[in-house]
């Protein structure tokens, strides 16, 4: 199989000063294990692929991601994931936020300028505990943005027949509740495309992780 298996996301591709990307599935790389082991199989392939996209140069920075709400501002690179949070916040430039992902949604949130950004992990649990609301009220109290300034993007996770939750359209209420106008949601479904992504649930735990990323270039 010759599929590259980072996508850029599209929707922010006209972005100033943003990339941000979705890798998926790593072809012919076996990984059915516990997560600790698929991440440590997956580290190396990941930082191969940033790499290779020209990101080598940005520290990543992680979350623990427990399934919570708590969210974290980001100013400088970190040695470790950053323990206790769910989503990421920066204004601070070369720096690439990311977040795994494995049936959960990875949502991006970005200034339509892009002067700051979020990425966010965001399942049927952090959903349910409105972490995606969260981010949006934080994101603009520090940047003094509106809401209508903000660009939300959300990534392929599962959804419906595959999970009898749709997490995913109760994220797009969410942001447009809070006054969000420009909201994309591809609907893609994890379960429904193991060729291309890793799946939690129809893989029954024993999988890799996708990686969302953002980054905020140098000006």
């Amino acid at each position: 199989m010759n599929r590259t298996p980072i996508e850029s996301v599209q929707t922010l591709e006209g972005t100033p000063g943003i990339e941000a990307h979705f890798i998926g599935r790593i072809p012919g790389l076996s990984i059915s294990v516990e997560r600790s082991e698929a991440m440590a199989l997956l580290a190396p392939q990941h930082h191969r692929i940033l790499q290779q996209s020209g990101l080598e140069n940005f520290p990543l920075v992680t979350a623990e991601q427990i399934h919570g709400k708590e969210i974290a501002i980001v100013t400088g690179a970190t040695t470790s994931a950053i323990q206790g949070v769910d989503a990421l916040i920066t204004c601070t430039r070369a720096l690439t936020l990311g977040i795994y992902v494995a049936d959960c949604a990875p949502v991006w949130i970005v200034a339509r300028d892009g002067s700051a950004g979020a990425l966010v992990h965001a399942g049927k649990k952090g959903t349910e505990l409105g972490i995606v609301p969260l981010v949006i009220e934080k994101l603009l109290k520090i940047t003094e943005l509106d809401s209508q300034d903000l660009i939300v993007v959300i990534g392929p996770c599962i959804r419906p027949p595959c999970y009898e939750i749709d997490f995913a359209a109760r994220i797009r209420e969410q942001a447009r509740a809070c006054g969000v106008l420009d909201i994309h949601d591809p609907e893609i479904c994890t379960a429904c495309h193991p060729e291309l992504y890793y799946s939690y649930r129809s893989e029954k735990g024993l999988t890799g992780r996708m990686l969302a990323t953002l980054t905020l270039l140098p000006s």
